[in-house]
């Protein structure tokens, strides 16, 4: 399995462009670069990469309105974007994170502290991403404990149901139950007890299902410890 993180670079300045894909690059960071806002919306959705680093004012498309576009899709809304600015003002980076900017630097840049932020937003995410399935795996529990609930309240109706039938056959007298009679009852407790096993039967099934979920999702979790360690080491290193 591939697990070097994949990073877009949007900005109109072409030293900005080979800088970041060397630098990243040879931090085991897998880069894709785009000239301007509207190429970083066709490549964002064709790379879909794990952050996106953004310049604010480009040609064709500033990096608020591809923010604005990305968030406002369900499929891209959670990749984390910092934005390059040439501004320092604070209504500026209000309007950003309004539009779900997740974090601001301001050029000059340091390359230490985009390395760093970068880094920290890829373990938010992480950290995000493992909240979904612990939150996927209780919602199952809770379905299936549900469904059980119900179908023992289902198996409890059914027995009484049967337990009134035996009762009414054992209560009649010999000359009260003829042949027509009895078969009845007895189709009415073979009935009763088709039910229970049709229950029975779609109980298990329902188990057997949510336990594979429950394997798959187990599979994509991972312990904080060692999540902490995939992000500081893992494919980052200095």
């Amino acid at each position: 399995m591939n697990n070097q993180k994949k990073i877009l670079i949007v900005d109109d300045e072409e030293i900005n462009l080979d800088f970041f894909e060397v630098m990243l690059s040879k931090l085991g960071f897998t880069v894709e670069k785009a000239k301007d806002g509207k190429e970083g919306l066709e490549k964002a959705k064709r790379f879909f990469p794990d952050i996106i680093l953004l310049d604010n004012i480009m040609p064709r498309m500033s990096g608020w309105e591809l923010t604005r576009i990305l968030k406002s899709e369900t499929r891209y809304k959670e990749i984390p974007i910092i934005m390059f600015s040439d501004l320092d003002d604070v209504k500026d980076k209000v309007a950003g994170f309004e539009l779900g900017v997740d974090d601001y630097i301001t050029k000059p840049f340091n390359f230490s502290e985009v390395l760093a932020r970068i880094r920290s937003l890829l373990r938010n995410r992480e950290l995000y991403a493992q909240v979904v399935v612990r939150e996927s795996r209780l919602s199952l529990a809770e379905e299936l404990s549900a469904d059980m609930k119900q179908n023992l309240l289902d198996f409890v109706k059914t027995i009484d149901e049967l337990d009134a039938v035996i009762s009414t056959i054992s209560s009649k007298s010999e000359t009260e139950s003829d042949q027509k009679n009895s078969e009845k009852l007895l189709f009415a407790v073979s009935e009763k007890s088709r039910k229970i096993r049709k229950h029975v039967e779609e109980l298990d099934a329902r188990i057997e299902k949510t336990i594979a979920e429950w394997e798959d999702l187990k599979k994509e979790e991972i312990g904080l410890t060692q999540l902490e360690t995939s992000i500081r080491e893992n494919p980052v290193q200095e």
